[in-house]
């Protein structure tokens, strides 16, 4: 037991600094993702308000761009102003996203389409192979193909023997 014990340590030790802080900087989804690509949009119900702008989703939506995938129980799709293009989804309900072979868990996720940047809040898990992170928050950035937590980040990471 002690040898394993010294390991964790090592790797411990071994970590970048950032994860024990206030935030950690970690790659996600396999390669940089498109985010000025068509979004796909499918839904057991839809309701349009042309008043606001905006297009609800409800049941098991999934919304696929690319690469990526996201799937919520209801997801608000809201229009530019001219209704010209989407510009930002609100998805809600419990969130997952995947991205090659990473994916992450929340309570909410809201992706500005221009941007090219998804936020995720509310118990946020994100695994990439074996090994898991959570927090309260995550922003995405699909462009670059990174992503930012902060809020009590945690990490659990597997050692190769496991």
């Amino acid at each position: 037991m002690l040898p394993i014990r010294t390991a964790l340590l090592s790797l411990v030790l071994l970590l970048p600094l950032p994860l024990y802080a206030q935030g950690a900087n970690v790659a996600f989804g396999a390669s940089r993702q498109d985010s000025s690509g068509p979004v796909e949009v499918t839904a057991d119900n839809l309701s349009i308000n042309q008043s606001d702008g905006t297009a609800l989703y409800t049941g098991n939506v999934v919304i696929g761009q690319g690469e990526m995938r996201l799937a919520a129980p209801r997801v608000l799709v809201v229009f530019t102003e001219d209704n010209s293009k989407i510009d930002r989804l609100e998805a809600t309900g419990g969130v997952t996203l995947v991205s090659g072979e990473d994916a992450a868990e929340a309570q909410r996720a809201d992706y500005n389409i221009e941007g090219g940047v998804i936020e995720m809040s509310g118990n946020v898990l994100l695994t990439q192979g074996a090994s898991a992170v959570t927090s309260e928050r995550m922003v995405v950035d699909l462009d670059a193909g990174t992503a930012q937590m902060s809020g009590r980040v945690k990490t659990l990471l597997q050692n190769g023997d496991q």
